[in-house]
């Protein structure tokens, strides 16, 4: 009975990554091209982005938040970043200021839901506009052009084979990690998310955990904006539209639970790689970019609905 148990608790924590391997044979058989180190790479420098994004998304979510303004603060931090990267200052100040402006961002939120009580969906709404909004305010509503070459390089180059972007990526995957699972802090963000009161209760300052995970989210879509723009080398106030939904994606298909307390890393980067693989595997397929919506759609539909099903058969 314990080994039945314990072999379904395998096969559901590692089920993700049997389809991730499963869809990646499939792709390889249907598209050999897929496999090719050309496009290796280009889905790595697709998914560095879009993971740093779901590893500040994963410490709200597994606070019991929710972050709708994450693609806004990536535009308006990549015009900041695309202002100040044109060869008038060291590289380092367009990073720092960029990823500033994201931490302002987050703090917003987190004071507007832990101090001002507001839902997370309503207050990160109003900031996703407010900030869209921003960004199309200071760049007139046009592109910035002109960044130097120093800045273009710093998504173009790599470091043995391996781009800069996933290299980014890495990083933050091993100090999230690090947080979450070896530090006092990383205990109490799961149990905030857990149990709100209880925690309260406990001692722990949830009001300061929760800004802490909305300022974690703007720190991580600052320095995602600055990336991007690095990487399509023009800063565009209407940029990262929808990146909130790919980040929220992969961090449901990785599973972390999006009612909280419930999430590890190594799951949130074999869901952001099922998410780029999917939407590279229908490029290269020639399938429309609205399939690629709509498959989405129903993978975060799919996800939320075992994460419910899964819980409601433990109670």
């Amino acid at each position: 009975m314990k080994d039945s148990r314990r072999a379904k608790a395998l096969v559901s924590e590692y089920f993700i990554f049997v389809i991730f391997i499963a869809l990646v044979v499939v792709l390889t058989c249907l598209k050999p091209s897929f496999i090719q180190p050309s496009n290796l790479v280009n889905i790595l420098k697709q998914a560095s982005i879009n993971g740093i994004l779901a590893f500040g998304m994963m410490f709200v979510i597994i606070a019991g938040g929710f972050d709708m303004s994450v693609g806004s603060t990536v535009a308006f931090t990549g015009i900041l970043a695309a202002m100040l990267g044109q060869g008038q200052y060291p590289i380092i100040v367009p990073l720092v200021v960029a990823m500033l402006g994201g931490l302002a961002v987050g703090i917003v939120n987190g004071v507007g839901i832990a101090v001002g009580n507001l839902p997370p969906f309503i207050m990160t709404l109003g900031t996703m506009t407010a900030v869209r909004g921003l960004a199309l305010l200071i760049s007139n509503g046009k592109p910035v052009i002109g960044i130097s070459e120093t800045y273009k390089a710093v998504a173009a180059s790599s470091i043995f084979g391996v781009p800069m972007l996933a290299v980014f990526l890495v990083v933050i995957i091993v100090i999230c990690s690090f947080v979450l699972s070896k530090t006092v802090y990383g205990r109490r963000v799961y149990a905030c998310g857990g149990n709100l009161l209880a925690a309260k209760v406990s001692g722990i300052n949830t009001t300061m955990i929760r800004i802490s995970t909305f300022a974690i989210a703007g720190l991580l879509a600052g320095l995602s904006g600055f990336l991007m723009t690095s990487r399509v080398t023009i800063g565009q106030p209407t940029a990262a539209e929808s990146y909130e939904m790919d980040a929220i994606t992969a961090c449901v298909v990785g599973g972390v639970s999006m009612s909280g307390g419930v999430g590890k890393p190594w799951g949130v980067v074999i869901g952001c790689l099922l998410i780029t693989v999917i939407a590279n595997g229908l490029d290269i397929m020639g399938v429309s970019s609205h399939w690629q919506k709509i498959v989405k759609g129903a993978i975060i539909v799919l996800a939320v609905l075992i994460d419910v099903k899964g819980k409601s058969k433990k109670n």
